[in-house]
């Protein structure tokens, strides 16, 4: 299956002010515009197949930064969570609200007020990245690598789903402003290759071509290389079957040399000895 980038928007003016921004309109300051540019010079030279976006103005801000000649998609299900009548509280005065502590042990069991429940938020995440794998991996093959530019909440709750771990530990789970987090789903399960990267090398997170597509670039004409050559019937006769062959009949066009008991004399008179 293809690698999933999962790109968290610039610092906001809400991050930096300790607000909760939620689906408000709110645009990367100066250090988040600055982030932005600096994980565009680790994109670049990665072979995107495909950009999916939150709809939300600090996403796209963060990629017309990063990557400029980039055409996105935006997919609603990748959107903030939607907090209600929290968005726009400053994260100290909602952390006296009753419910904070539910937020933060037992987020499944959350609905915010005129918002949207966690499980909800989490569940809708998932299938949007998943079903744009497995959409990827289709036209593009294995060996794709796509991103998509999200909030942290949803992040991490793409990645709570890849662990294997029930979203109320998603909230051990850390993905800071302008981080890369890589998920590669496969038949077996996603891998976690890389968690809230701000720094490091991304080139490595692209998968070598498969040996099939290999033996395919270097065979003549595009073709497929075979081994041994073809028997009467189309199927492919190994070079063991061929050298046994030569064993009971003498090598290439010779009479039979040995065999056991009469078996050489049935053998002359079917090869006409």
């Amino acid at each position: 299956m293809a690698t999933l980038l999962l790109l968290r928007h610039g610092r906001t003016t809400a991050n930096a002010d300790g607000g909760l921004a939620g689906r408000q309109p709110v645009e990367l300051d100066d250090t988040g515009r600055a982030q932005a540019t600096a994980v565009g010079e680790r994109l670049r030279g990665l072979p995107l197949a495909a950009v999916v976006t939150s709809p939300l103005v600090r996403c796209r801000q963060t990629l017309e930064l990063a990557l400029p000649q980039a055409a996105p998609t935006v997919d609603e299900g990748l959107i903030e969570c939607g907090y209600g009548n929290w968005e726009g509280q400053p994260l100290k005065k909602l952390a006296k609200e009753p419910l904070w502590p539910v937020v933060q042990q037992h987020p499944s069991a959350v609905v915010f007020p005129d918002g949207e429940a966690m499980a909800a938020m989490a569940a809708r995440a998932v299938a949007t990245v998943r079903s744009w794998d497995a959409r990827i991996t289709a036209e593009h093959g294995p060996e794709a690598v796509w991103l998509a530019c999200s909030h942290g909440d949803v992040i991490k709750a793409i990645v709570a789903d890849a662990l294997g771990v029930h979203l109320d530990f998603f909230q051990r789970i850390v993905a800071d402003p302008a981080s890369i987090t890589a998920i590669r789903y496969t038949p077996l399960r996603p891998f976690l290759m890389r968690l809230n990267d701000t720094g490091g090398d991304l080139a490595g997170l692209v998968p070598p071509p498969s040996r099939r597509r290999r033996r395919r670039a270097r065979s003549p004409a595009g073709g497929v290389r075979r081994r041994g050559r073809r028997g009467s019937g189309g199927r492919a006769v190994r070079p063991a079957a061929r050298a046994a062959a030569a064993v009971r009949y003498g090598g290439r066009g010779g009479g039979p040399r040995f065999t056991v008991g009469g078996v050489r004399d049935a053998a002359a008179r079917r090869i006409g000895s």
